[in-house]
């Protein structure tokens, strides 16, 4: 009888996916971006997985985020990503941190015995005090930039803060970064799409660039933990 891991384990070889069993991986943020990534990490046999979130589902998020659904509206977004990771594979331990993350409160509330953090979180001063963070206790941390008003999935690429183009969240990290003398090569997920702008101006998503930024980012998580 095969594992469910087994399909994996004919690509990477058995100790490689006790690399992964071993492996701890924080999230911070459960939304289209962090859901996806943390989805893939779930069905990668990425057994510790800790999530940093304080939100409930809505309504909105359904045309986006892999991990809400119309009986999920409402519930807390950490609890409902534990019993989607128990339904996937039983072993996988999720840690909740249901909290909403300040610049104040991340040194107290963020484990340091971990081998990476992915960064999906909307809040800018948080994203530079999650890469501060991850610096001063030589954990690897990978972010998302911006997603919203893209449509052009294939246009994602993994690169570094600083090659960034047509991202105005990006360049929002590279200026403060700046500010505070950190030249750290931050690896990222970014678009090169030039950014859609309604009359509006309120910022749209689509669901296939959302959802290939999170795939991206477990997907350089994963293959840096078994190269």
């Amino acid at each position: 009888m095969e594992d469910y891991y087994t399909r994996l384990e004919k690509i990477i070889g058995n100790e490689k996916i006790k690399k992964l069993k071993k492996s701890k991986v924080l999230i911070v943020g459960l939304g289209g971006v962090g859901g996806s990534a943390f989805e893939m990490l779930v069905r990668s046999n990425i057994l510790n997985i800790y999530v940093c979130d304080f939100d409930t589902f809505e309504i909105s998020n359904l045309n986006r985020q892999i991990l809400s659904t119309s009986n999920n509206i409402g519930l807390s977004k950490t609890d409902v990503a534990e019993k989607r990771a128990s339904e996937i594979n039983s072993k996988c331990n999720v840690i909740k941190i249901n909290y909403k993350l300040t610049i104040d409160n991340i040194n107290d509330l963020l484990p340091i015995d971990i081998d990476y953090i992915i960064d999906a979180c909307d809040d800018v001063k948080v994203k530079i005090e999650l890469i501060k963070f991850a610096i001063k206790n030589n954990i690897k941390i990978i972010s998302s930039m911006g997603t919203g008003n893209k449509l052009n999935p294939s246009l994602l690429e993994i690169t570094n803060i600083w090659n960034t183009k047509y991202d105005p969240l990006a360049k929002k990290i590279r200026y403060l970064l700046r500010k505070e003398k950190i030249y750290f090569k931050l690896p990222v997920v970014s678009s090169k799409e030039i950014t859609f702008i309604k009359t509006d101006g309120k910022v749209g998503s689509f669901a296939p660039v959302t959802n290939a930024a999170g795939i991206l980012l477990a997907s350089y998580v994963l293959n840096d933990i078994i190269k």
